[in-house]
């Protein structure tokens, strides 16, 4: 009777330990509502930036989206003409507002980094952006990182519980009957 009041008060103990003093908070504890959390990645992007112009850009599979800006107050740059030559190749574009200028491409882009040049011409002034677009694999990388972290949790814990059953076995002896030992 004595050893399953040990055992009983260590797992009571074990228990109490697992409860954190955060969750003894009463109302009006709280820090407010949480932000909202965005799933997945943020989309592969670019920035060019010259003294007249900034041109920023986001790819999103095949489909470029191009935003070109005055640097000096961020205004969107009307009646502007954009060439764009990205990895090497031109690709055309086609204007979808004020400033903001869309391309498809005819297949996605292999990881890496690629060069972006950009010409913008209007009425006042003509001017060439430089940037570069850096694409990783994502996906495959926090698939990875996921999993190699689940198995890193659960290697940790099944140590712990072979410590703990080694530590009880030694405390109680091998022939405990509760412990699987010699009747």
């Amino acid at each position: 009777m004595k050893r399953f009041q040990q055992l009983l008060a260590l797992g009571l103990t074990v228990l109490t330990l697992g409860i954190t003093p955060s969750s003894w908070a009463g109302p009006g504890h709280d820090h407010g509502d949480a932000p909202a959390m965005t799933e997945g990645a943020a989309s592969p992007r670019f920035a060019a930036v010259s003294e007249s112009f900034e041109l920023v850009g986001i790819l999103q599979g095949k489909q470029l989206t191009l935003y070109l800006d005055h640097s000096a107050d961020n205004s969107p740059v009307p009646e502007a003409r954009l060439e764009l030559e990205l990895a090497g190749q031109k690709i055309p574009l086609q204007s979808q507002g004020v400033g903001e200028f869309v391309a498809t491409m005819t297949q996605e882009l292999p990881p890496g980094q690629h060069a972006v040049m950009a010409t913008v011409v209007t009425a006042r002034e003509t001017d060439l952006l430089a940037g570069e677009l850096d694409l990783h694999e994502d996906e495959h990388s926090h698939a990875q990182t996921g999993t190699l972290a689940w198995l890193l949790y659960a290697g940790l814990a099944l140590v712990v519980l072979i410590l703990i059953v080694w530590g009880l076995r030694r405390r109680f002896g091998r022939r405990h009957p509760f412990l699987g030992g010699a009747a």
